[in-house]
């Protein structure tokens, strides 16, 4: 392991949509999330059965200490935006597979989260609230866009945050597991992809997997905005 950089209580759902077809009648769901609709039952046990302080343990204290608007990208069953709403924040989850956000809106419904039905690279609907905000979480995501939809993505994200922002990274190594679209994306190329987009580096480490094998092995990064 390498440490290298060290420097309201109503569930909402907002806009709600019910699934894209194709003209051949087959669900057209956001890429990247394949795999996920269909394991959503299980996938909860998973999620839930972590908190949110053991999956962000390294970035915990850099995390907002005052209440503020929080953007949790890939919101999955509502872990860690449960979390952030009861210490107080405005959380927005994102999250495209209808599956998991059922999960999450029943599970949370008593937190105060808006949430939302919307993807990467472009965040179409979340951008079109108009809003910024002082913390951004993408854990397990950033792995599921191809390069092309990367650069599209940091360019989304860092126009969501705040002067002086965080955003936090988790992502995925080791082998993909079966149905699921991931690519296999270094700390490096992301830390080189927000400085280009004006985002520094405060933190890069790596950890063990808390829900799989040993193979797999995770990068957690955190980003700041300039001020």
């Amino acid at each position: 392991m390498r440490q290298t950089i060290r420097r309201g209580r109503v569930s909402r759902s907002e806009d709600p949509r019910s699934e894209a077809y194709d003209d051949t009648g087959m669900t057209n769901r956001p890429s990247g999330t394949e795999g996920y609709g269909e394991t959503a039952d299980a996938l909860v046990k998973h999620y839930e059965g972590v908190t949110f302080a053991e999956v962000h343990r390294e970035t915990l204290h850099l995390l907002p200490t005052m209440p503020g608007r929080v953007l949790d990208i890939g919101a999955g069953t509502g872990r860690d935006a449960a979390a952030l709403a009861a210490l107080g924040h405005s959380v927005v989850a994102v999250e495209p597979t209808p599956e998991l956000r059922a999960h999450g809106q029943r599970l949370h419904r008593d937190a105060a989260i808006t949430w939302i039905d919307d993807a990467l690279p472009d965040l179409d609907k979340v951008q079109a609230r108009g809003e910024r905000y002082d913390l951004v979480l993408l854990t397990a995501v950033w792995m599921h866009l191809d390069s092309g939809q990367r650069e599209r993505a940091m360019a989304t994200v860092a126009g969501l945050l705040q002067p002086g922002a965080l955003a936090t990274l988790l992502l995925r190594h080791g082998p993909v597991p079966a149905g699921r679209r991931m690519f296999e994306v270094s700390a490096v190329e992301t830390r080189t992809l927000a400085a280009h987009h004006g985002l520094g580096t405060i933190h890069d480490s790596e950890r063990p997997a808390l829900l799989a094998g040993s193979a797999v092995w995770w990068s957690v990064l955190a980003l700041r905005a300039p001020a």
